[in-house]
């Protein structure tokens, strides 16, 4: 789960800013932090910093902590889905059409003043690609398994070359920031790169180009930034960013996170609304305090997936746990239309592949098992797995039960597996729900120690060629069975080498052939399920202004530089 697809880390809970005009403070709250910068904003988010180095951390309070204190070569608008420049000026193809020729901008510096040179860009790809630092974005930065080649011409052009043709080109550096040379170049030497900026690192040792500095992470409670003054980035001759500050409390109950927003305790949040807070956001809209945006059906879902490494292959459950009907017949006891009405209460649209219709490029209706519980029962049977007293056993008389992990806090996610548990017990299946703190559940997830999970990976791009780790039978992301040797079936071959053919070929009608195909063997196989895709609905204060909500997450501070205050303090 990487840099094109982070782990669901949900943002939520009290949020509150003394000191900061008309803000109410709800009757329970975390410690909050004092401002009285004239331009502030207070978001929330749920989880903790694992790491200040993105490259090692793949969650999404790294993902925003990379949007404040990073900048990259160049960036997707999750507006226009267009590529954009960033650090690079300028580029061109060369005539080999493998490799890119990219013109870095003059005069860019650092948060500690340095300047920014090629030398730079050479680095951050050489620690990417370093076998020691193990980074979560390596193997999205390969290219038929193979890294880019990133030389430097002079101190203001580097050469990207990659390995074979590449249909998205640089769109493949979207999220990868540049790190500065001149402070983790002897981390890197010595071997040490995972360990650099971890949650104990001091603020001020944290150097980046992005539109934030850190000045102040008080854990459990709120992270602090102030602006840049050496940003970059500039918009209709006017210096960015334009907030002074931000605050982002450290907060994880939702209910007050709702109750924060609707009486202006917070600004924004990380995530889209619940369907339970819409009526209520609503009326605080009505009341001025709060504006609504209804950004359509999102690009990501919940996922549902069974464990089927080669780890858990000697469980003695294996033989119908990993078993393709039992996956079947999971996917034929979920009603679709109950899900979206008791999940989402309606405010989200039938899922039958992992695939969202809301990415219109590429999304195809494929058949997957479609609610059938008589049809699910008969697959059942055919594993040798009876009932007896209501519940199935196999053929050694074990119970057919497994344990599903979700994420504690999240009341989709908890609801969404209540509903799995319950319509297995349909079936006579007994499902165990355990709900996990967010760290404990990505570090089960990590090692493999876990029967089934129900968990949101989160898409910060809509091209299938730039989510290969996900994809890939070797992606780190490939969460069933991540970072495979070799594929363990045929059918990942096959999305494997169709996957060679979305990337490669320059023809888009026939990488949208080859990825239609990826989506009916996934729609046959069910490795994972998603039920439902929610309409993303957000609320953001009316002190919020210059905001460019996207379809993603985040979905305020993927362009944090534009931000401001439509009410500054005196």
């Amino acid at each position: 789960m990487r840099s094109r697809l982070v782990p669901l880390v949900a943002v939520l809970g009290v949020v509150v800013a003394v000191g900061m005009a008309a803000r109410l403070r709800p009757a329970s709250t975390v410690p909050a932090a004092h401002t009285t910068a004239p331009r502030a904003l207070v978001g929330s988010i749920r989880a903790e910093p694992r790491s200040f180095n993105r490259y090692v951390a793949r969650d999404l309070t790294s993902v925003v902590l990379t949007y404040l204190l990073h900048a990259g070569l160049v960036r997707v608008n999750h507006t226009t889905d267009r590529l954009e420049p960033e650090l690079a000026d300028s580029w061109q193809i060369l005539s080999d059409q493998r490799t890119y020729r990219v013109r870095l901008r003059n005069d860019v510096r650092f948060s500690d003043g340095v300047p920014m040179t090629a030398g730079d860009v050479v680095f951050s790809f050489k620690a990417i690609y370093d076998s020691r630092t193990d980074s979560v974005l390596a193997d999205s930065l390969m290219v038929q398994n193979r890294p880019l080649d990133v030389r430097a011409v002079d101190e203001k052009t580097v050469d990207i070359r990659f390995p074979s043709a590449f249909a998205p080109g640089l769109r493949i550096l979207d999220g990868v920031p540049i790190l500065p040379s001149h402070k983790l170049a002897g981390a890197l030497a010595a071997g040490d790169f995972r360990s650099v900026w971890g949650p104990a690192t001091a603020p001020d040792q944290i150097v980046g180009l992005g539109p934030f500095v850190l000045r102040q992470y008080q854990p459990g409670q709120f992270l602090r930034f102030e602006r840049n003054p050496r940003y970059w980035r500039r918009e209709n001759s006017e210096s960015l960013p334009r907030l002074h500050e931000l605050v982002l409390q450290i907060v994880r109950d939702q209910d007050a996170e709702s109750l924060a927003l609707q009486t202006a305790g917070i600004d924004f949040t990380q995530s889209e609304l619940r369907p339970v807070d819409i009526a209520a956001l609503k009326s605080a809209a009505a009341a001025g305090r709060v504006s609504i945006a209804d950004l359509g059906v999102g690009v990501d879902g919940d996922l549902f997936w069974i464990n089927l490494s080669a780890a858990k292959a000697s469980d003695r459950r294996s033989r119908w746990l990993q078993h393709v009907d039992f996956r079947r017949a999971i996917a034929h006891a979920v009603d679709r239309t109950e899900f979206v009405n008791t999940v989402f209460l309606g405010t989200a649209v039938p899922g039958y592949g992992v695939v969202s219709p809301g990415n219109r490029e590429w999304f195809t209706a494929c058949a997957g098992p479609q609610f059938d519980v008589e049809a699910a029962r008969r697959l059942l049977s055919s594993l040798r797995l009876t009932e007896r007293n209501g519940r199935l056993e196999d053929a050694d008389a074990m119970p057919v039960r497994f344990t599903l992990l979700t994420q504690q806090g999240n009341t989709a996610l908890e609801r969404g597996a209540a509903l799995i548990r319950d319509s297995a017990a349909r079936l006579g299946v007994q499902v165990d729900v355990t709900a996990l703190e967010t760290g404990a559940l990505i570090d089960r997830l990590m090692k493999g120690d876990y029967d089934a999970a129900y968990f949101r990976l989160v898409t910060t791009d809509t091209d299938p060629a730039l989510n290969q780790d996900f994809w890939r039978s070797s992606g780190s992301a490939h969460v069933w069975n991540p970072a495979q040797a070799r594929p363990a079936t045929d059918w990942e071959r096959r999305i494997d080498s169709l996957m060679d053919d979305v990337a490669t070929l320059t023809d888009a009608s026939a990488r949208r052939q080859a990825f239609a195909e990826v989506q009916a063997i996934m729609a046959r196989e069910v490795p994972a399920l998603t039920f439902a895709f929610p309409r993303l609905v957000m609320a953001t204060s009316t002190r919020l202004a210059g905001a460019t909500p996207a379809a993603y997450r985040p979905p305020v501070l993927w362009n944090p530089a534009v931000i401001d205050v439509s009410r500054p303090t005196e």
